[in-house]
């Protein structure tokens, strides 16, 4: 394998057509007299459903169909992992509405217009049930059942550690705590959507997904069809998050209905529709025990992690056991305890949203150890450091049974301590707690790592062409982390031939033989060691045939991307010319000038890094606002840092979004509170300071490429390196802790009920 390739910035491919507005997305698909579909949702958290007169609409002008559950009678979708039957979802309610905005009947009419016009005059008969909305409460045998068959609202519970004694056995300070990981929704800038055309006894599906094979196997089930029989692309994506990971009950009504119909249907969700149907993410509530001795050495972990799954276990079941798995963080803690419970609620579905339980679990465990740090009255820097785990102890196996597979964590802490400037805002910060100023200096630190690429397969081919041009074909599926450039880079730099020469396509099951999609970061070091593989079997293909037609013992690899000898060589194109002529080649060998490979990456990889946050709190509003970030991070090796680069400055804005501004919250009847970009908290630019990233690089012996995933190690690593921040501006106030978003409000009631001046409304809940 050549090393040129690492370390090069090269431009993205993709963006040319992005900025020429030539993008496409399914809702400007140019698709011919495709149907438009509305879906009527649910206004009420919970309530058993009455009748649903359709007549009246069905018979508005345009309206080509209304449709229940009753009239499709297709199978639910089953839950998550292995839970109970009882949990399944259906595609319409049918009987029972869940959570607002669960869809109950849908509209297909020739125009938007025409159907949103009768969506609204189909008025579903409620009849209310008491809704449950808090994960906590939820587990309260008083409280009311979602699914009355199951006989409680707990999914699913487990329990690890407990065997090997207690935890916090030997430790001299105990620090105990209530964290809340807030709810919070991916709001992707494109929202879901998919369209529909049914043709030759099959149909092709167009989605925003992040995973178009389990959308076609999903879709081929729901409606009955041979897998051959579907086709399903995804094409431009903008924006996925986690939250496009799963297939949605959405895709598969509008497969069914255009075969029903035997017409195209387009279904493309409102801004405040997606707020509430698309899945959100987070949502637990940490309870903490760390145990250490006086010198700052960490003995032992207990947490008791509550999860919320909303109304539906799906992929959300898989959150807690990664936060038990990432529970240890970069610390060598001897003996970790773990009870993990997941319950349903009267809310939208939980489902992976960028970092999918390694957040939650770094979350954890950074305000823990700064806990510990303000009890025993070490600095955060100095109790981090004894605590790491060494970089000759790898591969490192936690007390969780995670396997670490490489890493320098005191090298990365290191990097961020010196280019933030630690010690000297730490005196700027003694200066101002002197003079009493009003706003006051927090320094937030983060050391965190991640699991990445898991233990999983994915394929990639490439195929040279007599115009000189390859193909390559990967099972990835990107939205828009700019995989069209990164696996161009690898097929261009191991078979020397030109960046431009080189066609990336992915994301249709009717061109790719096969693929898991993209979620987990696990693009690059599963296809693209995919595609490395593919390009080295290529080239021995390329050298064989190269000998066999110049008759040559062995014909080398030439610059510039030809084979043979000084005297006599050939070029790519002359050799895939040749290659699609059965009696030119070689024995044994197939026509074509190709090569596929099917790379399997038997051990995760494991990403980390260091982040300092420095924000200013206004101690007599306070109004907390982020002044500088300082982001460390380690993702193996790296190919293009320009791609690095912008997934780490997307994942700073997300993570620290969450620690400051983001949460989607619900009244206790369950109507949400705040299901519109005009009432969610977003950061703009204007609230986001500059960031100050940089890397280190600590290759991996897991693929070959030696690379680890970097699209959500910033966000696991922000947030609560400013919720450590924030707290620590007012700690010397007697703030202990407040939980996120780190709102004025909140920041303000823990600042006056840490001083005895408020009534108690806001406490900390550490």
């Amino acid at each position: 394998m050549t090393t040129s390739i690492f370390g090069s910035a090269v431009l993205r491919s993709e963006d040319p057509r992005f900025l020429r507005g030539a993008g496409r997305y399914v809702e400007n698909l140019p698709i011919e007299g495709a149907l438009r579909a509305v879906f009527v949702r649910s206004m009420m958290a919970h309530a058993r459903l009455g009748a649903l007169d359709v007549a009246a609409v069905a018979s508005m002008p345009g309206v080509a169909g209304v449709f229940t559950a009753e009239d499709l009678d297709l199978q639910p979708m089953a839950p998550g992992g292995v839970l109970s039957e009882a949990f399944a979802r259906p595609l319409l309610a049918r009987d029972r509405a869940r959570f607002v905005g669960e869809a109950i009947a849908v509209v297909v009419a020739e125009t938007p217009a025409h159907a949103e016009d009768a969506a609204e005059l189909l008025l579903p008969e409620y009849e209310p049930l008491a809704a449950v909305t808090d994960p906590e409460q939820a587990l309260d045998p008083e409280s009311a059942l979602l699914f009355p068959e199951h006989g409680s609202n707990l999914a699913n519970e487990f329990e690890e550690g407990q065997d090997e004694g207690d935890p916090l056995e030997g430790a001299e300070v105990v620090v105990r705590a209530r964290f809340v990981n807030q709810r919070v929704a991916p709001a992707p800038l494109e929202v879901n959507a998919a369209a529909v055309v049914p043709e030759d006894g099959g149909l092709t599906i167009w989605a925003s997904t992040q995973v178009p094979f389990d959308i076609r196997s999903e879709v081929a089930e729901a409606v009955g069809l041979d897998q051959e029989k579907v086709r399903a692309i995804a094409p431009d994506v903008g924006g996925g998050f986690g939250a496009k990971i799963a297939p949605y009950p959405e895709q598969m009504l509008l497969a069914a209905i255009a075969m029903r119909l035997g017409r195209a249907v387009r279904w493309v969700e409102s801004r405040s529709e997606s707020m509430l149907a698309l899945t959100h993410g987070r949502g637990q509530v940490q309870y903490v025990e760390m145990g250490a001795r006086r010198d700052g050495t960490i003995v032992g972990l207990r947490a008791d992690v509550i999860a919320d799954l909303g109304a539906y276990p799906g992929h959300g079941i898989f959150l807690p056991p990664l936060t038990h798995q990432m529970a240890s963080g970069v610390y060598r803690i001897p003996r970790i305890s773990f009870r993990g419970r997941s319950v349903v609620t009267n809310t939208t579905p939980i489902a992976p949203y960028r970092g999918a339980g390694r957040p939650e679990a770094a979350a954890l465990i950074e305000r823990a150890v700064d806990l510990l740090a303000a009890e025993l009255d070490i600095d955060p820097s100095e109790i981090r450091r004894r605590n790491l785990i060494e970089p000759d102890a790898f591969p490192h196996t936690t007390a969780t049974g995670a396997v670490y597979d490489s890493g320098n964590y005191e090298a990365a802490l290191d990097a961020a301590l010196e280019r933030s400037g630690y010690a000297e805002l730490r005196e700027e910060q003694r200066a101002r707690r002197e003079r009493g100023d009003v706003r006051q200096l927090g320094i937030g630190l983060s050391t965190y790592v991640e699991v990445t690429g898991f233990t999983s397969h994915e394929f990639g081919s490439v195929e040279a062409h007599p115009d000189g041009t390859f193909t390559v074909r990967s099972g990835i599926s990107p939205h828009g982390q700019g995989h069209e450039t990164s696996l161009a880079q690898i097929a261009s730099g191991t078979l020397d031939v030109p960046f431009a020469c080189v066609r990336v396509v992915h994301s249709d099951t009717g061109e790719v033989e096969k693929g898991d999609g993209t979620y987990g970061s696990r693009s690059l070091q599963l296809g693209g060691s995919a595609v490395l593989k593919a390009t080295e079997a290529l080239l021995e293909k390329a050298h064989r045939l190269a000998t066999h037609l110049l008759g040559v013992p062995e014909a080398d690899a030439l610059e510039g991307g030809r084979f043979g000898t000084a005297e006599r060589s050939l070029t790519w194109g002359e050799l895939a010319e040749a290659a699609q002529d059965p009696e030119r080649l070689p024995h044994g060998m197939e026509p074509g000038l190709r090569a596929a490979s099917e790379f399997r990456q038997r051990e995760s990889t494991y990403p980390f890094g260091a982040h300092v946050s420095v924000v200013e709190v206004d101690t007599e509003t306070g109004e907390a606002r982020p002044i500088r970030h300082i982001a460390v991070d380690d993702c193996g090796r790296i190919l293009n840092p320009m791609l690095v680069r912008g997934q780490v400055h997307g994942g700073l804005g997300q993570g620290i979004g969450q620690a400051m501004y983001e949460s989607f919250t619900y009244d206790e009847l369950g109507t949400p509170l705040n299901g519109t970009f005009a009432t969610y908290g977003f950061p703009s630019a204007a609230e986001l300071p500059s960031f100050e990233t940089s890397h280190t690089e600590t290759p991996t012996p897991n693929n070959p490429l030696g690379v680890k995933g970097i699209g959500e190690s910033a966000t696991i690593g922000s947030t609560p390196a400013v919720q450590n921040a924030v707290v620590d501006a007012v700690s010397h106030l007697g703030v202990r802790h407040i939980d996120l978003p780190l709102s004025p409000e909140r920041v303000w009631s823990a600042i006056r009920a840490a001083r005895g001046t408020g009534d108690g409304s806001g406490r900390p809940s550490a």
